[in-house]
């Protein structure tokens, strides 16, 4: 079985001189409605209850996460880890039920108090 690094050196791989034409030319505003229409078949797939395609096409949207990391990356701008990172520290930050002292009864309190947090971060960004 393959795995998540397997699959970042495949995406290195696929962008570099000795890659694909295709991957090597595309950025940030090429992807973009790839991931609309990608988002748009995890949806149908969701909507159809298909497990076997919902797990397809959550692939396809991680092969444009991936791309897209891997732009910034050549660029210089972050990498797939900093995104792990970040997605990490966020689930963690607005998870004090989980991971901290907080204490919530129902899904709506967690849902409350995610939106809570995130209206703070959002209050302290410049």
């Amino acid at each position: 079985m393959y795995t998540f690094q397997d699959l970042n050196g495949i995406i290195a791989k696929l962008r570099s001189e000795e890659g694909c034409p295709w991957d090597r030319e595309q950025t940030y505003e090429s992807l973009r409605n790839c991931l609309v229409d990608e988002t748009q078949e995890v949806l149908e797939a969701v909507d159809k209850h298909d497990m076997e395609n919902l797990c397809e096409e959550l692939g396809d949207v991680l092969l444009l996460v991936m791309l897209n990391s891997q732009i910034a990356r050549e660029a210089g701008d972050f990498t797939i880890d900093d995104v792990v990172d970040g997605i990490c520290r966020k689930m963690i930050r607005r998870h004090p039920h989980v991971f901290g002292g907080a204490k919530v009864n129902s899904a709506e309190e967690g849902l409350a108090l995610w939106n809570a947090i995130k209206a703070q971060e959002k209050a302290e960004k410049p």
